[in-house]
């Protein structure tokens, strides 16, 4: 009465993320949680240091600081479109930058974000994140 059922192999191997991915993704959601939180209570010191921002700016970022966030549970939870919304926020971010006054270097960081970020999904053999992304 004690034997058990085998698990069909498909279940014991599950997907695995390389140490580096998986550091990166962490990063990544303290990060933009903290870049939402911090435009949502530091309106007042940020308007201080760059007053051309406009009003509507700040709406905006801390949307996209969530967006960021949902996006990197979403490549934690293995899920392609968390990238490609990186993406989109990294584009959209680029426009606001320039828009509110920020200079070239600064403004293509998320770009380079983005980049790092596939870089990172591209290390490893088998647990090279990539591939396992649906």
């Amino acid at each position: 009465m004690n034997e058990e059922t085998p698990i069909p192999e498909s279940t014991t191997q599950g997907k695995q993320r390389h140490g580096c991915l998986t550091a990166y993704l962490v990063v990544m959601i303290i990060a933009n949680a903290a870049v939402a939180v911090m435009y949502l209570i530091g309106k007042e010191g940020i308007k201080q240091a760059l007053p051309q921002m406009e009003d509507w700016v700040f709406p905006v970022l801390i949307g996209v600081g969530i967006f960021n966030l949902v996006c990197a549970i979403a490549l934690f939870r293995w899920k392609k479109w968390g990238f490609w919304g990186f993406v989109a926020s990294s584009c959209l971010m680029l426009v606001i930058n320039l828009s509110i006054g920020l200079g070239i270097g600064q403004s293509i960081g998320g770009l380079v974000g983005v980049a790092v970020l596939y870089g990172v999904l591209q290390i490893g053999n088998e647990d090279k994140g990539w591939p396992q992304l649906d």
